[in-house]
């Protein structure tokens, strides 16, 4: 039997034991860092786990989960809750081999642990693939930008504002943008942290994340210090997933596509560059004495000539001219300016601009064979971005006349001009697809006057036949987004120029 004593010890004993296990344990579920905590996102079928290596300053995160996409999430994820702007880098490998190509490993900032939350992370695949990725809001689908780098050795997640963005670096570089961004309004405080995902609720994968860097810093709600950043990118329209093409910090504008599908035109700096969109550089485009170019600018529907809107002669007032798309000698289409080029006939006989004269800026039309120009609009108020449905019986324009701008369209000759939206929005550059069944645009917010760069707005897409509007992305940009014809030879695809700004 016990005697009183050795029970009382034993108690004692074991009530020792106990609070030496729980406080190993709250030490375990502490020593985590940079970090607070880490949980399972969503219902992974394994559990998952995450170690803190103080010595290499290192995490390995081991995580199930079918996968981060669609409506829901499922993961692990290391964490902390945190406020203001925010940005994260690791060096990032997986352990070991495995079949799933897409299992991702990512520095991710999101609203809540939730499954459905809304979130932007930096995710790097199984098989190299790097992209931006977002659900813009609780419950809706994720999206994303793909970096045209494959495989980095780093990445960073970056939030300045209302704007979350990725950097990447290969071996032996510095971190550098990898362009694109995602607008994302969240609530602080708001969790950061870093996630692992099986892409498969069988499987269980596991990644280091080495040299983590975690920075808090306070807005400042000023763009001094900050440089911009320009990214010609495309969309895919059906999944409004996005792809970076090339990015610098040199001024980029007005993405037309060659019609073989193979590169886009933009103008930067007064000269028109052309660039492929596999493995190429930007070459420039020889175009004379015309070397200020705006970004009202496209190509002849069998893409052999490149119309232009230039300020370089004369009063400096911009004029429009044509050259072949290779390079050669301007030839003056329009005498009188300012006049800006918007759309090309789809028989390649007739120019679409815009035209002040008198102080109105209106629609105006001229042969490309040469003649007078015809006046097409007279409302009171700016009409502007005329372009040519690809039947030629219409040509689409954005007008103010109603008081805010909008989306109108009349018959090629000027007659039947009827409003295609009426809504909050200021709506800019409507851009019929070759197919026939969608007008892209660009919409600003309501308070905002012309069509200035560096705002929020959106790319949205009306369709033809019912008169639909969805959103195709919420972007910062604005002037040079998408001021000419930018719709892929097959209607499946925009390009399109987006903007940071960038400490």
């Amino acid at each position: 039997m016990f005697n009183p004593v050795d029970l009382r010890q034993l108690l004692v004993l074991a009530l020792a034991g106990f609070s030496f296990i729980a406080a190993n344990a709250q030490t375990n579920s502490a020593n985590l860092g940079l970090f607070t905590d880490d949980t399972d996102i969503g219902t992974p079928r394994h559990a998952g786990s995450a170690q803190y290596d103080p010595a290499q300053q290192s995490y390995t995160v081991g995580g199930g989960g079918v996968n981060m996409w669609f409506t829901n999430d499922g993961c692990h994820m290391v964490w902390k809750k945190v406020s203001g702007d925010v940005t994260l880098a690791a060096n990032i490998n997986f352990v070991g081999t495995s079949k799933q190509l897409h299992r991702k490993a990512c520095l991710i900032i999101r609203q809540s642990l939730d499954a459905d939350s809304p979130y932007v992370d930096a995710v790097l695949h199984g098989n190299g693939l790097t992209a931006l990725q977002c659900r813009d809001a609780k419950g809706a689908q994720t999206l994303e930008v793909q970096s045209n780098v494959n495989g980095p050795r780093r990445l960073r997640v970056e939030k300045h504002g209302k704007y979350i963005s990725m950097a990447v670096a290969g071996e032996g570089e510095a971190l550098h943008p990898a362009g694109g961004s995602y607008r994302l309004d969240l609530q602080e405080p708001f969790y950061v942290g870093l996630a692992v995902s099986a892409h498969n609720n069988d499987a269980f994968e596991t990644a280091t994340f080495s040299n983590v860097e975690l920075v808090e810093t306070i807005p400042t709600g000023t763009n001094n210090g900050q440089h911009l950043i320009c990214t010609l990118e495309i969309m895919t329209v059906a999944s409004k997933d996005r792809s970076v093409v090339w990015w610098t910090t040199n001024l980029i504008e007005a993405p037309n596509w060659s019609r073989d599908g193979k590169s886009l035109f933009f103008n930067s700096r007064g000269r028109i560059y052309q660039l492929p969109l596999t493995n190429g550089t930007p070459q420039v485009i020889d175009s004379g004495f015309a070397v200020k170019c705006n970004n009202d600018h496209g190509l002849s529907p069998d893409g052999t000539q490149l119309a232009v809107s230039d300020q370089s002669q004369g009063d400096k007032h911009s004029r429009i001219y044509i050259f072949p798309s290779s390079g050669g000698a301007p030839k003056l289409m329009t005498p009188t300016g300012p006049s800006y080029w918007h759309g090309w006939s789809p028989d390649g006989q007739t120019l679409a601009f815009c035209g002040e004269r008198n102080g109105e800026f209106d629609i105006y039309t001229i042969p490309v064979a040469g003649g007078p120009e015809t006046r097409l609009t007279t409302a009171p108020g700016l009409d502007d971005g005329p372009d040519y449905s690809p039947d030629g019986q219409y040509i689409y324009f954005n007008s103010e006349r109603s008081g805010r701008m909008q989306v109108w369209r009349m018959k090629a000759d000027g007659s039947q001009q009827e409003a295609v939206t009426s809504d909050e929005w200021n709506n800019w550059f409507p851009h019929p697809s070759p197919n026939g069944r969608w007008v892209a645009f660009l919409s600003y917010a309501p308070e905002v006057k012309g069509h200035p760069a560096n705002q929020d707005v959106m790319l949205r897409l009306w369709s033809v036949n019912d008169g639909k509007i969805q959103v195709l992305a919420k972007l910062f940009g604005g002037q040079g987004t998408i001021n000419v014809p930018s719709w892929s030879p097959d209607s499946s695809k925009l390009a399109f120029v987006s903007y940071q700004l960038a400490p």
